[in-house]
C-alpha cells in the first residue's frame, strides 16, 4: 500500500503543470481540400504541397492567438475534382470542426462546397477558382486571392487580338464551370477588340479523342483555337491537332493549360511559341526574390518545381492566420470580420478583399512556351 502510494503523490503533481500547458495550447485545424488523384492531381498536389510549406512554417514561428501558444494542423482532403465528392469533403470538415477551409481547386468543386462552408460559417479561401460565380453568391465567408475569369478571359481575348494578330478564332471548351466560364469572358474579350469566333465546339473533361471536332474546326480556317479546359484535354488535344496536319496552329487557354504538364501531356506536340496561357495572378518585379526563395524551398522539399498555385495556397492560409491573430481569435465568427479587411502582403503581392471577396487589384501573367517549359511574356492588370 505504501508503494502503491508513493508512486502516486508525483504523477498527481505531474497532472497540473501538463493541464497547464495544454490550456494555454490552441490547436487551429486548416482544411486544405483539392484535386490530388484524378486526371488534375498534378495541381491538386501542387496546391497541397503549398498549404503543408506554410503550417510547417506557422507552425515554427510560435505564433500565439489570444494569449495562447497556437499548433496548427492541417486536414487535407481528396475531392478528386468531382463536385458531388467535394461536397461530400466539405461536411467532413465542417463536421471535424475546422477553423478555416484553403480551396476548393476548380470552379465546379468550389462553388458548390462553398455553401456548405457559408451554413457552417466557416471561411474558406480559394487560390485557384477563377469562375465569377463563386463569389457572386454572395456569401460573406467566401474569397479568393487569384483573378477572376473576367478579367482573365477577357484579357486573352483582347490579346488575342492585338498581339497575336488573330481575327478569325474556334472556341472550344469541356462543358464545366470553369471551362464554360472563361470561354464566355474570352469572348466578350476577343469581340471588344474586333475578333470573331468562327466555329463553336464542345468536348468534356474526360474525353482523350477529338477526331471530329477538330475536323470541324479546321474546316472553319481559324487563326487560333481557344481552349476553355485543362492541360490534360489540352495535351492530348494538340497531339492530335498535329496528327490533323494542325500543328502549326496557335492555342490560347487559360490558367486551367498553364504548366508545364501541357508539354508532356502533348506528348512532345507542341512547338515553341504555340501555345499561349495566362495564370490568375501575377508576381511583379519587387516581389520575384521572396517568390524565388520559395520555389527554390518548394523543390527542395518535395523535389519537384511549383506548377501554379502553391504560392497562393501558402499566402492564402498565412492571410487567414494573420486575421486571426488581429482578432485575438481562431474562432470564424470572431475572425471573419478581420479577414474582410485584411491588408496582408503576400509572396504574391498585397491581399485585400473587395466586398464580394474578390482580390482587389489582382494581376495576371502571359505564358508562352519553349522547349515544353512556361517563359512569361508579361504581367498585366
Amino acid at each position: 500500500m505504501f508503494v502503491r502510494r508513493y508512486f502516486a503523490i508525483p504523477a498527481i503533481a505531474l497532472a497540473a503543470p501538463l493541464s497547464a500547458m495544454a490550456a494555454d495550447q490552441l490547436t487551429v485545424k486548416i482544411g486544405h481540400v483539392a484535386a490530388v488523384s484524378g486526371p488534375l492531381s498534378y495541381f491538386g498536389k501542387d496546391n497541397e504541397n503549398g498549404a503543408r510549406m506554410a503550417i510547417d512554417e506557422l507552425n515554427s514561428r510560435n505564433i500565439t492567438i489570444g494569449g495562447k501558444k497556437a499548433k496548427f494542423v492541417l486536414l487535407a482532403e481528396d475531392d478528386a475534382g468531382e463536385p458531388r465528392l467535394a461536397t461530400v469533403v466539405a461536411q467532413k470538415l465542417v463536421d471535424a470542426k475546422v477553423n478555416a477551409v484553403i480551396g476548393h481547386e476548380t470552379s465546379g468543386t468550389s462553388i458548390p462546397a462553398s455553401k456548405i462552408y457559408h451554413d457552417a460559417g466557416i471561411p474558406e479561401i480559394s487560390a485557384a477558382t477563377t469562375s465569377p460565380k463563386y463569389t457572386e453568391q454572395g456569401f460573406n465567408t467566401t474569397f479568393r486571392v487569384v483573378v477572376n475569369d473576367k478579367q482573365l478571359g477577357r484579357t486573352l481575348g483582347r490579346y488575342a487580338v492585338k498581339d497575336m494578330k488573330a481575327k478569325r478564332v474556334a472556341l472550344i471548351d469541356d462543358r464545366t464551370a470553369y471551362g464554360q466560364g472563361i470561354a464566355a469572358e474570352f469572348v466578350k474579350g476577343l469581340q471588344e477588340a474586333g475578333g470573331a469566333i468562327v466555329t463553336k465546339e464542345y468536348t468534356d473533361d474526360k474525353k482523350t479523342e477529338f477526331g471530329a471536332i477538330l475536323t470541324k474546326v479546321r474546316a472553319s480556317n481559324p487563326d487560333l483555337i481557344f481552349f476553355g479546359g485543362m492541360s490534360a484535354v489540352a495535351g492530348p488535344m494538340l497531339h492530335q491537332m498535329k496528327a490533323l496536319g494542325m500543328g502549326k496552329l496557335r492555342f490560347i487557354g487559360g490558367d486551367g493549360i498553364c504548366s508545364d504538364e501541357i508539354a508532356t501531356l502533348s506528348q512532345g506536340a507542341m512547338s515553341d511559341g504555340q501555345v499561349v496561357c495566362a495564370e490568375a495572378g501575377g508576381i511583379e518585379d519587387s516581389a520575384k526574390a521572396g517568390l524565388e526563395k520559395f520555389n527554390a524551398n518548394y523543390k527542395k522539399r518535395f523535389g519537384i518545381d511549383v506548377q501554379i498555385y502553391a504560392p497562393y495556397v501558402y499566402d492564402s492560409i498565412m492571410t487567414i492566420v494573420e486575421a486571426m491573430v488581429k482578432a485575438g481569435s481562431a474562432e470564424p465568427a470572431k475572425y471573419l470580420p478581420v479577414l474582410a479587411q485584411i491588408r496582408h502582403s503576400g509572396l504574391t503581392g498585397l491581399i485585400a478583399f473587395d466586398q464580394r471577396g474578390d482580390i482587389r487589384d489582382g494581376t495576371l501573367t502571359l505564358y508562352t512556351f519553349k522547349n515544353g517549359h512556361r517563359t512569361r511574356i508579361a504581367v498585366t492588370k
